[in-house]
């Protein structure tokens, strides 16, 4: 099999998270074969958690590439911010958060942050197909 992509154009996004995760099941859905329930969800997962937090912490804007390969989902997620993000203490009493990067790093196989040569920061994920 071939890798197949998504077009990052399609899920270039400034405001919705919900957009880009409609984009990453469509995504899914189209790969022959499918992915499966499971799967699926991890992946949306992630995307999500990686595109809120280049909302909230990255500057507003990001783009997302996602590839199909063999064995793995690899998610791709640039924003504008040259921060990278650090392992917080979930908040389980006041809401402040705190799970996403580790629900990020326990779903992937493998997950790096590298800088850009813009100044910002792609967060790659590959995750069990």
């Amino acid at each position: 099999m071939d890798t197949t992509h998504l077009d990052p154009a399609a899920a270039l996004s400034t405001d919705s998270v919900a957009q880009t995760r409609e984009a990453t099941r469509d995504f899914l859905k189209a790969l022959s074969p499918a992915a499966d329930t499971d799967v699926a969800d991890s992946v949306v997962l992630v995307v999500s958690e990686l595109a809120a937090n280049a909302l909230r912490h990255g500057g507003g804007t990001y783009a997302l590439r996602l590839t199909a390969h063999p064995t793995t989902i690899e998610v791709a997620v640039e924003d504008p911010s040259c921060q990278h993000p650090h392992i917080r203490t979930p908040d389980l009493h006041h809401g402040a958060g705190g799970f996403g990067w580790h629900m990020v790093n326990d779903l992937a196989h493998h997950v790096v942050v590298t800088p850009t040569p813009q100044g910002g920061k792609t967060f790659r994920a590959l995750l069990p197909r």
